[in-house]
C-alpha cells in the first residue's frame, strides 16, 4: 500500500493542524557515516536488571499462556521491547538492556532535555561555529550559515529529517556540545537510563556512544509527556525555508513498501554504520498505547526495522491484556516518594494504600513507570489533560482522559 498522497500531522495534541503536501525538497536524511568496526553480534550474558531481572537476561523474554499469539517468527532485530506506555508493562522484550548504537534514535534524549529551554518563536542566526564538528555524512536539513531560523523550524528539521545541522545549531545555543552531552547525559540519569552513554548529542557514531531498546523506550515516554514533543514527532510534513521536508518516519509517512501503520504517531528512527537501522514508535488502538523499539535488524532488506516494528505492534496489540508481563518501565528519579513521604525507599503505595511490589533487580529507587496521558481516535493522538507521571498507579488516571475525533 503506498503512501497516501496528503497527510495532515497525527499529532497528540488537538490542534489546528494543516493538511501538508508530501513533496520533498531537503536532502537526505538518514545517510550514514563511514564505515567503523560494528559491535559484536552476541550479546553479554549479564546485562542491567533496571524494571526486573527478566530483562537482564539474554534472548527472547515473554510468558506465552493459553490465549497469548506466538510473537513473530522472523524478527531478526538484536534487541527490541514491547510495552504498554501507559501501565508501562513490558509485555515482550528480546535483550532489551543489550548496549548498543543508538543512531539518531538518541535525539529523542536531545528534544527531551533541551525542548523546554526555548521559546518556539524565538529567533537564531547560524554562525559558522555553530555546524562545527559535524560527523562526514551526517544526516542533514539544509540549515545554512547566516540564515535565521526560529527555534520551531529547527526543531522540525530535527524531528522530521533528523538533521544534525539543526541539532548542532540548537546544541550551539545551549552553550555548545560538550554542555549538551552533559545535560544529556545528566536527563539520562535522572530517567535511569542506565544502559546510556551519551558522546554526541545527534547519534553519530563515536566510540562509546551506547543506549538500550529500554532506555530508548524510557526517552520515548518521558518526551511523549511533553505537546512540543508530541505535536513534532507525529508531524507528517512541514515547510522549511522555500519547500518542505517530510518526515522519514516510514509507518508515519509510509512508503512503496511500508503502510502507514494504524494509529502510529511517532516517535524517531535513525540509521548508522555502526547501529544499523533503529526505531522507536508509539501507535494506539482501541485505547491502548503501545510503545515498539527495534534495534539492528540483521535482515538487511529495505525498511525492514519498520516491518518487524508493524509486527510486533500488531503481536502487542493482540497480546495486550492477555499476556503477563515481564518487567516494567522504571520511572525518573524525581517522580520516585521519598523516604520519609510514608513508603520505604523503593517501594510506591498503590492506589488503594496497599504496599507496591519494588522492580525486580533494580536500585532502591525503582518504581513503575509514567502514565502516558494519551489517546487516539481516528489516528490522531489527543491531548489528555493533567499529564503527570504515576507510580504504580499511586494516582488516578486523570478524569479528563477522553477522545475526540477530528474535526
Amino acid at each position: 500500500m503506498p503512501a497516501p498522497k496528503k497527510i495532515g500531522p497525527r499529532s497528540l495534541v488537538v490542534t489546528s493542524a494543516t493538511l501538508l503536501s508530501l513533496s520533498v525538497t531537503a536532502p537526505a536524511a538518514l545517510a550514514a557515516p563511514a564505515p567503523s568496526t560494528s559491535p559484536a553480534a552476541t550479546p553479554p550474558a549479564h546485562m542491567s536488571t533496571v524494571g526486573g531481572d527478566r530483562l537482564g537476561q539474554p534472548g527472547t523474554q515473554v510468558d506465552l499462556a493459553p490465549g497469548v499469539p506466538v510473537l513473530p517468527k522472523d524478527l531478526t532485530a538484536r534487541s527490541w521491547i514491547v510495552t504498554d506506555a501507559e501501565s508501562g508493562e513490558v509485555l515482550a522484550a528480546h535483550n532489551a538492556h543489550w548496549r548498543l548504537p543508538p543512531a539518531s534514535t538518541l535525539k529523542m534524549l536531545f528534544a527531551d532535555t533541551l525542548l523546554p529551554r526555548f521559546p518556539k518563536d524565538e529567533r537564531h542566526k547560524v554562525a559558522p561555529s555553530d555546524l562545527a564538528g559535524m560527523g562526514a555524512g551526517s544526516s542533514v536539513v539544509g540549515i545554512k550559515e547566516g540564515h535565521t531560523y526560529s527555534v520551531h523550524d529547527l526543531w522540525l528539521g530535527v524531528f522530521l529529517r533528523s538533521g544534525n545541522d539543526a541539532v548542532h545549531t540548537l546544541a550551539a545555543m545551549n552553550h555548545g556540545v560538550p554542555q549538551t552531552v552533559k545535560d544529556m547525559q545528566d536527563h539520562a540519569d535522572e530517567l535511569q537510563a542506565l544502559d546510556t552513554h551519551v558522546v554526541s548529542p545527534d547519534g553519530y557514531d563515536e566510540p562509546g556512544q551506547l543506549s538500550s531498546a529500554y532506555d530508548l523506550t524510557l526517552f520515548a515516554r518521558s518526551g511523549l509527556q511533553k505537546k512540543d514533543f508530541r505535536d513534532y514527532c507525529s508531524t507528517v510534513s512541514a515547510r522549511f525555508e522555500s519547500g518542505e521536508i517530510r518526515n522519514t518516519n516510514r509507518l508515519l509517512s509510509g512508503d512503496i513498501d511500508v503502510p502507514v501503520y494504524q494509529g502510529i504517531a511517532g516517535v524517531k528512527n535513525g540509521n548508522t554504520t555502526n547501529a544499523g537501522a533503529t526505531f522507536t514508535g508509539v501507535a494506539e488502538r482501541n485505547g491502548r498505547v503501545l510503545l515498539v523499539t527495534v534495534m539492528h535488524p540483521d535482515k538487511r532488506e529495505h525498511n525492514e526495522v519498520y516491518k518487524e516494528t508493524a509486527k510486533l505492534f500488531d503481536w502487542g496489540f493482540q497480546a495486550a491484556g492477555k499476556v503477563r508481563p515481564v518487567g516494567e518501565l522504571v520511572p525518573p528519579k524525581s517522580a520516585l516518594p521519598s523516604p520519609g513521604a510514608g513508603t520505604s525507599a523503593g517501594q510506591s503505595t498503590g492506589g488503594d494504600g496497599s504496599g507496591a511490589k519494588p522492580v525486580a533487580g533494580a536500585t532502591a529507587d525503582s518504581g513503575s513507570g509514567i502514565g502516558t496521558a494519551a489517546a487516539i481516535t481516528g489516528g490522531v493522538l489527543v491531548l489528555l489533560a493533567g499529564a503527570a507521571f504515576l507510580i504504580n498507579r499511586r494516582w488516578p488516571l486523570p478524569d479528563l482522559m477522553r477522545r475526540r475525533s477530528r474535526p
